[in-house]
């Protein structure tokens, strides 16, 4: 890869390309999310697990790209990756490598609540006695 003047790796990060690497980040998050939910046994424990992470995704999914995307807009497209962290020589520069890190963290979690709330509704309303519903 190339490398500017200052040792920042090149082409800089763009907006759409985090998002959509936190979207795909997600999706493998609802993966892992569904098999631990499967995995608790009991009907009531199953949907609490999966009102709190929802719940949870949801309100620190926001904040996290809200933060994210302000953070990214103060940079003036000075976006930096982690690898590029040595490449920092002041404290308002670390903006630069966080600012795509809180981006990505906050889509993935915002992928994941939808998920974790529509499974929820998917376990309170099965059948009692299915797989689904547990125990």
């Amino acid at each position: 890869m190339e490398r500017d003047e200052e040792g920042v790796l090149l082409p800089r990060l763009r907006l759409r390309d985090v998002l959509l690497r936190g979207v795909l980040f997600g999706l493998g998050a609802v993966v892992v999310m569904t098999v631990a939910a499967l995995c608790v046994r009991d009907h009531h424990d199953r949907e609490e697990f999966l009102a709190v992470v929802g719940g949870l995704c949801l309100v620190c999914g926001g904040a996290l790209l809200l933060i994210g995307l302000f953070f990214w807009s103060a940079c003036s497209g000075d976006i930096r990756r982690w690898r590029d962290w040595r490449t920092v020589t002041g404290q308002f520069e670390a903006p630069t490598v966080v600012a795509p890190a809180l981006v990505r963290l906050g889509t993935l979690a915002l992928v994941v609540a939808p998920a974790a709330l529509g499974l929820y509704d998917l376990v309170d309303q099965a059948d009692h006695g299915s797989w689904l519903h547990g125990r």
